[in-house]
């Protein structure tokens, strides 16, 4: 067994799919391919000999790297930029057989920060287009759930207590429009390039593009577009935007995901069992205890829901600390916070698209927990519609019906209070009919389904589905 970190004590984000966007080996790939690009971009604009991009090319393989050698010897420099570049040197001169002099290319006119920053910015690129693509896997089960169960009545519940009639159709528009609104806000940021030399002024690739056509700013919307990056207007070694907008971008995201995760978790337990994750061999198990169905997958996403607001508030912190025109200490204190957001966004939104396309609802449950309040569930509506029936002092009234019946034992409560209603109302002002509907949950509903047709037509994107039914305008 090789020693490393597999993330045993990480399980959220422990998964080769999270490791290969975001691990060290990832991290290499990255900072090589900003090397790669710009020696293209410099071979482009006539600045290094015909053929030295093709040769960076065939020696920036990651795979020809010793991630742990490389972590061990950025200790000497601070930061892994300095040893992988002797490495790249070294296998540049060994793989330019025919001499052109490809070495010119690897670097020139760069400095750590620019090819770290442009890294972490391309690693970030990668991730969040993974991690989008669970998002709307998540949002379009998210959007089916609303539509399927678009008039099943459930409680809704304020400050831990029952406090009006809901829809579970209603339930899941609202988690779905807190995920979207997240994504979307992620999925707008610019992620920018970084180019300034070795303190910020680009005094050296003015100095490489005198008497050519390129200037430094040239160059570097080259080497944007070549990565896929934004361009940037100047160099930001020390306006950490950049970097405290994606982090709060994925935290953001992150906490819609623990919103989910805290309602299921509630939701799930025996007592309610209003929903159930997907069942998986082997999840959810206990070590001692063969009886428990741990809701494994909800617990996970918390854990990262728990985790992410301090590692955005690390990147806020070094922000607010990067002194000079190249800090001491606050940039390193951002890359393992930004990477590890990276890596809980990634492996928490896998986790949810599962728990979201394969989730277990029971209608049956959400109907009796419904009634365990019965009829008083419903007596903000009654007010409002009996109140003025009974005079000047009609709400003292229907709220003295409400005090007797709390003062009996909950079974009886529906009972009692359906009793002093109907004595309290004349049926001259309220036929029985009329007061058994105004008692009908169903009827109390107010714009719970266009709230849902409101909220799918403001992200259409992250819909995934035909419109129709509940989610139509």
């Amino acid at each position: 067994m090789t020693d490393g970190d597999f993330g045993l004590l990480s399980p959220v984000s422990a998964s080769p799919a999270v490791a290969a966007l975001t691990g060290d080996r990832a991290v290499i790939a990255a900072i090589l391919d900003v090397e790669a690009s710009w020696a293209a971009v410099l071979e482009d604009a006539g600045l290094v000999p015909a053929g030295s991009a093709a040769v960076v090319a065939e020696a920036a393989h990651v795979d020809s790297y010793d991630a742990a050698s490389v972590a061990e010897r950025a200790q000497g420099g601070g930061n892994p930029v300095i040893p992988l570049l002797g490495d790249l040197r070294a296998r540049v001169k060994s793989v330019d057989s025919a001499g052109i002099g490809a070495g010119k290319a690897v670097h020139t006119s760069l400095t750590s920060q620019d090819v770290l920053d442009s890294a972490l910015m391309l690693l970030a690129s990668r991730t969040v287009s993974a991690l989008l693509l669970d998002v709307k896997g998540t949002t379009t089960a998210l959007a089916a759930l609303a539509e399927q169960h678009a008039e099943t009545l459930c409680v809704g519940r304020s400050l831990t207590q029952h406090a009006l009639p809901y829809t579970f159709g209603l339930r899941s528009a609202q988690w779905f429009q807190g995920v979207a609104a997240a994504a979307s806000r992620l999925e707008s940021l610019e992620l920018p390039v970084q180019f300034g030399g070795a303190g910020g002024t680009l005094a050296s690739g003015t100095k490489l593009t005198a008497g050519s056509a390129s200037t430094p700013f040239t160059l570097a919307d080259s080497l944007a577009a070549a990565l896929g990056l934004a361009p940037a207007a100047a160099p930001w070694h020390t306006n950490r935007l950049a970097i405290t907008a994606l982090g709060d971008g994925l935290a953001a995201l992150i906490d819609s995901f623990g919103k989910i995760a805290a309602d299921l978790l509630f939701l799930s337990r025996p007592e309610v069992a209003e929903l159930g994750e997907p069942l998986a061999a082997g999840r959810g198990v206990s070590s001692a205890m063969p009886q428990k169905q741990n809701p494994v997958l909800s617990v996970l996403i918390r854990s990262a829901a728990l985790q992410a607001p301090g590692l955005a508030s690390q990147l806020h912190l070094a922000a607010a600390t990067f002194n000079d025109e190249r800090p001491d200490g606050a940039w390193h204190s951002e890359w393992p916070a930004l990477r590890q957001l990276l890596a809980l966004a990634l492996g928490a939104a896998g986790h949810l698209r599962e728990l979201m396309e394969g989730l277990r609802v029971f209608p049956d449950a959400m109907r009796r927990n419904l009634e365990l309040t019965g009829p008083l569930l419903l007596s903000e509506g009654v007010a409002a519609a009996v109140a003025p029936l009974l005079g000047e002092d009609g709400k003292q009234k229907l709220q003295a019906v409400v005090d007797e019946t709390l003062k009996a034992p909950a079974a009886e409560q529906s009972r009692i209070y359906t009793k002093l209603l109907r004595e309290t109302v004349p049926a001259d002002k309220l036929s029985d009919a009329e007061l058994e509907a105004l008692l009908n949950p169903a009827s109390y509903l107010g714009e719970a389904a266009q709230i849902s047709r409101r909220i799918f037509a403001a992200y259409p994107d992250y819909a995934g589905f035909s419109s129709k039914g509940a989610t139509r305008g």
